[in-house]
């Protein structure tokens, strides 16, 4: 969408900028919840893993496929355990490496379009809104008022 955009000669109005600016922001907000996710699932594999891999190998496991308890041997049950935390464990790298490259997208942009964040508030800055003025908030009484 940015790329389209951002390939034509006419610049872009300031909502557009916004617009697409805070899509990337999302974007990236929804990558890290995901990898949060699947390293809280990677957590809870290990655990299961360290639980039954001192039990006797014919001792009888239950596992939950698809919504359904399933019954099997902890030999059945271990490698499928770990195949699945190392499966986990390649998407989180993969989200990573995407990860770094949004960032590094919305870092350009940001340069391209001169985008600043504002420390307080967490909205977006651009060097057309400092012209405004650091007096935000501020009010000011009519020019004779001060008698």
């Amino acid at each position: 969408m940015a790329k389209v955009e951002g390939d034509s000669k006419e610049p872009m109005n300031e909502q557009a900028v916004a617009n697409i600016y805070a899509s990337m922001r999302t974007e990236i907000n929804q990558i890290y919840s995901k990898i949060t996710e699947l390293e809280m699932e990677v957590s809870e594999h290990s655990l299961v893993i360290n639980a039954i891999k001192p039990l006797d190998p014919s001792r009888r496991c239950y596992r939950m496929i698809g919504g359904v308890l399933v019954e099997r041997t902890v030999k059945e049950v271990l490698p499928a355990v770990q195949r699945n935390k190392e499966g986990l464990e390649e998407v989180i790298s993969r989200l990573t490496e995407a990860l770094e490259k949004k960032k590094k997208e919305v870092t350009e942009f940001e340069a391209k379009y001169k985008i600043r964040i504002r420390k307080g508030d967490g909205e977006m800055k651009d060097e057309s809104s400092k012209k405004e003025g650091n007096a935000q908030g501020v009010l000011v009484g009519p020019a004779g008022a001060n008698e």
